[in-house]
Order: structure tokens, then C-alpha cells, then sequence
């Protein structure tokens, strides 16, 4: 399995210690696109011929153009608020297995929102499931851009049947985008930008980093870096961040509830059940220990140091200490809707991507399940043939560091998946932003002004809207909406996507 895993890397770690001649490689080629991994390139089958643009001169029919795309199936069009686009639910044929693109294939699902075949188009990554309404991402309504969003394998109805999972690597992933943009670039001609934000950010950064040369900048924001499932660095984070009245705060809270465990746990399973929750996977006790080791974690993500005073003292009563598990961390992300949904994540994040360590020292003697809480016991079935890949994430670093060009990156400052923040180079006009006091929530109309000003300076010189009729453009594009606003809040929190 290892092998599998690892394989989409190899010309990766080759090109950042060697370069891509000295490994045997095309110089010419994006690194992941060179020996050892031909079978990749073999993916571009009849599905990836481009569409002509002889009837592209000017704005023809969209749709038509779209039904022109082998491979590509327009599901229906829906409805955008958005004056003059139009906005297409679609699927697009993957291969299973990139490096088999003659076996088994999957159905991709994606969403277009169309402004013009010359305007921007911003590749929009979730890293999970996808809603299927059309709100846009902070890079496509700041640049007034098109937008095409993508679904990640495994989840939602772009998932192989069966569920092959030694496929769920992040070099399949990337194969995947790699595909999409190769069969959509033949018809927008602008510029290309990609985006994501939390796993949405890492799907991104993984693209570019495996095929360089697919868009011409990536903005990735709140993406971690995480080394092994367990990471503890992410314990000194959380040892610093806010101040230490309410760190200590946090920690009665969490002593106390588990010491009224057999309290709490009734408490909480009459909660869930008004919810019409259930939680046969964890189980109530263990799942009732496992929101609270993800309390400080979570507080963090997505509070502020000004909600502290509403965490409860020891001794509340029962009914406001389940309100503020629910509160502060959700007993949704733990029932048995959320795990199934979540699975491919928790798959990815024991086998490649990683995650963070939960500080038990101070719970010592009041935990049924000691160092437990891990992507592993998250997932339906056992890891351990699968194993983890140490390579994949140190290789990625390196190459956003030493070689990732126009990358832009925004963080929280207090927000714990800043712990392990990517690192760029300004010598290679990118460039890493953190928003102070800011939470899992940062984005670019959140920074300083002199910061959001540099960062608005390099999207839009990037986006070839640098000229003075591309600004006037820009001037004229829709704000975002605060349904949108909501949306890309939804988008970084626990819960499938609302269609």
C-alpha cells in the first residue's frame, strides 16, 4: 500500500533534491508529470481532447459549448443571483486509479459559474463534498471572476463504486484536478487561479505542487502542515494562544465534565436525541470524551478570547455544560451521520495528511480512552494496513517553499492549523499573511489595510487584471453576498455541505 501511496511523490522529492533531468525526467514537464509516473500522463485519454475555440471567438452559447466537452455531462443549470452569469451543475468522468486510466471510473461532480470565456477562472477546491448553490469564493467575487468548483473523490456522489480507498491519496486528487483544468482551459482563456480554504487550501496547494504549471497562482487560506496523525506540536499552540485565565478556563471546564461523567453522559444523550442524532459508531461515553479533548481545539478555530466568560464554571449544572459542548465544538461532528460523511477525511488525514495531538496531561485519571482521540478510531475500518506516509507532507513543504510561485497564503493568528503554516518566499512573489486575532475564518478583506492592499495587488496582477480597463472591470463586479459569507463560513466547519 505504501508503494501506491507514495508513488505520485517520487518525482516530486526527485525534482526538489536533483531536478528533474538528473532524475531521468523531461525538463519541459511540471514536476509530477515526469517519470517515474508516465501512467499519470497515459490518464489523458480521448476524455481530455481539447475543445476547439473556433466557435469560442466572442461569447457563444455556454451550454453548448459545455455539452461539447468529452467527458463532461451538464447535469441541469440552476439559478444565480448573479447579473448576466449563468450557473451548471456537472460531472465529469475520472479514472479510479490515474495510473489505470483503463479500469474503473467514477462520476466527478462540479459546479460553473459562468461570467465570460475572457474573465478569470477561479478553481475552486473544498476538499470535501460540494453544495450544489452558487455562492462564490472570496478570489472569484473580488476578481469578478468565472468559477469552477470541485468535488473530492470519496465524497458526496463522487465517490467509485466500490470504494476502492488505497485511491484516496492526495496524488489521485491532484490527477483528478489536473484532468478537469485540462479540459476546461480550451474554452477559458484568462487567467487561472485556485483557491481553497482549510482542506480546501491543502487539495490546493497539493494540485500546484504536483502540476505547477495548471494555474497561474493559488490562494490557500487557514491550510495546515501537519507531520504524522498525532502532530504535538499543535500542544504548544494551544499552551500560548489567549491568555492564561482563559487556557485555565478551558481546562476546569474539561476536568470538571469528565468527573461528572455519569451526569453528563445522560445529559448529553438527551440532547443528541432532540437533535435525532445518533452515535452507535463512538458510542455515547466515548464520543461524550472525545468533544471534550476537541474543546480547546475548537474553541480556538472558530471563537474568539471574548467568549471565554461564557464557558461555564465548575459545578454548572448539567443542561449549560451540554449547551456549551454543543456550543463550542457541536455533538454533530461526533454522531454517526458526521463519521461516515467524515471518513474519507479521517481516511486521509492516518494515512498522508496528518493532525494534531489533544494536551491529556491535566485530564490524567479522568479518561476512558487515553490517547484514542486520532484519525484512526474515526474511520469504519482499520488503518493499519494502510499505514503512514512520513514523506508526503515535508515533500509538499519543501516544494511550496523553496519553488511554490504566486502563492498566496492567509492564516488566523490565533487559530490552531496556524501552528504548522507552509512557508513561501517573497524571491518567488509569494507570499503568507496572518490575520492578528483572527480565527479559522481569515481571509484577504480581513487583513490590515496595508497587507489586504498587497495582497488585492498580487490577485489582481496575477489575474491579468492589471491593465487599467481590467480594473474598471474589476470596479464594476458584484460584491459578495452575505448569504455567501455564510457559505464560506459553513464551508471550514464540521458538517456536509447544504444543498
Amino acid at each position: 500500500m505504501q508503494k501506491l501511496i507514495r508513488r505520485p511523490f517520487i518525482a516530486l522529492g526527485c525534482a526538489l533534491a536533483l531536478g528533474l533531468q538528473a532524475c531521468g525526467g523531461d525538463a519541459s514537464l511540471p514536476v509530477g508529470e515526469a517519470p517515474p509516473s508516465p501512467d499519470i500522463a497515459a490518464a489523458s485519454t480521448p476524455l481530455d481532447a481539447p475543445v476547439s475555440r473556433a466557435a469560442l471567438d466572442g461569447e457563444t452559447d455556454i451550454l453548448a459549448a459545455l455539452q461539447a466537452i468529452p467527458g463532461l455531462t451538464v447535469v441541469r443549470e440552476g439559478t444565480t443571483p448573479l447579473p448576466g452569469a449563468r450557473f451548471f451543475i456537472l460531472s465529469y468522468d475520472q479514472p479510479v486509479d490515474h495510473h489505470h486510466p483503463e479500469g474503473a471510473r467514477f462520476q466527478q461532480r462540479l459546479t460553473l459559474l459562468h461570467v465570460s470565456t475572457q474573465a478569470p477562472m477561479v478553481l475552486a477546491s473544498t476538499g470535501y463534498g460540494i453544495s450544489t448553490s452558487s455562492s462564490r469564493t472570496e478570489p472569484t467575487f473580488l476578481l469578478g471572476a468565472n468559477q469552477l468548483r470541485v468535488e473530492h473523490r470519496f465524497f458526496g456522489p463522487s465517490t467509485p463504486v466500490p470504494a476502492t480507498w488505497e485511491h484516496l491519496t492526495l496524488g489521485q486528487a491532484a490527477a483528478d484536478h489536473h484532468r478537469i483544468v485540462t479540459a476546461f482551459k480550451a474554452l477559458y482563456s484568462g487567467k487561472w487561479v485556485s483557491t481553497g480554504a482549510s482542506k480546501g487550501g491543502m487539495t490546493s496547494i497539493y494540485h500546484r505542487a504536483l502540476y505547477p504549471n495548471d494555474v497561474d497562482a493559488t490562494v490557500a487560506y487557514v491550510a495546515p502542515n501537519s507531520y504524522g496523525p498525532q502532530d504535538p506540536r499543535y500542544i504548544n499552540f494551544l499552551s500560548r494562544v489567549g491568555d492564561e485565565a482563559c487556557r485555565q478556563r478551558i481546562r476546569d471546564f474539561q476536568r470538571d465534565a469528565l468527573s461528572r461523567r455519569d451526569e453528563l453522559v445522560p445529559a448529553m444523550s438527551l440532547a443528541a436525541a432532540a437533535q435525532g442524532l445518533t452515535f452507535d459508531f463512538l458510542g455515547m461515553d466515548k464520543a461524550f470524551e472525545f468533544i471534550l479533548l476537541e474543546l480547546p481545539f475548537a474553541f480556538w478555530q472558530y471563537g474568539s478570547a471574548e467568549l471565554c466568560p461564557f464557558i461555564p464554571t465548575p459545578g454548572a449544572p448539567a443542561e449549560e455544560v451540554v449547551w456549551a459542548m454543543d456550543g463550542i465544538v457541536g455533538l454533530y461532528g461526533f454522531a454517526d451521520d458526521s463519521i461516515y460523511y467524515y471518513a474519507p477525511y479521517y481516511f486521509q488525514a492516518g494515512t498522508q495528511l496528518g493532525s494534531y495531538r489533544s494536551d491529556e496531561r491535566h485530564l490524567r485519571g479522568l479518561l476512558h480512552y487515553p490517547r484514542q482521540y486520532a484519525p484512526a478510531s474515526l474511520v469504519p475500518f482499520s488503518l493499519e494496513p494502510y499505514g503512514f506516509d512520513h514523506f508526503a507532507m515535508p515533500l509538499v513543504a519543501a516544494w511550496v517553499k523553496t519553488r511554490g510561485e504566486r502563492i498566496l497564503l492567509v492564516y488566523g493568528e490565533n487559530d490552531p492549523w496556524s501552528t504548522n503554516a507552509f512557508e513561501v518566499r517573497e524571491r518567488n512573489d509569494s507570499f503568507r499573511f496572518f490575520v492578528p486575532g483572527g480565527n479559522h475564518g481569515s481571509s484577504i478583506s480581513s487583513l490590515p489595510d496595508a497587507e489586504r492592499a498587497l495582497a488585492m495587488e498580487k490577485l489582481t496582477t496575477w489575474a491579468g487584471l492589471s491593465s487599467a480597463k481590467a480594473r474598471a472591470s474589476l470596479a464594476a463586479s458584484v460584491p459578495a453576498t452575505q448569504e455567501e459569507l455564510a457559505e464560506m463560513v459553513r464551508e471550514r466547519r464540521r458538517g456536509p455541505p447544504r444543498e
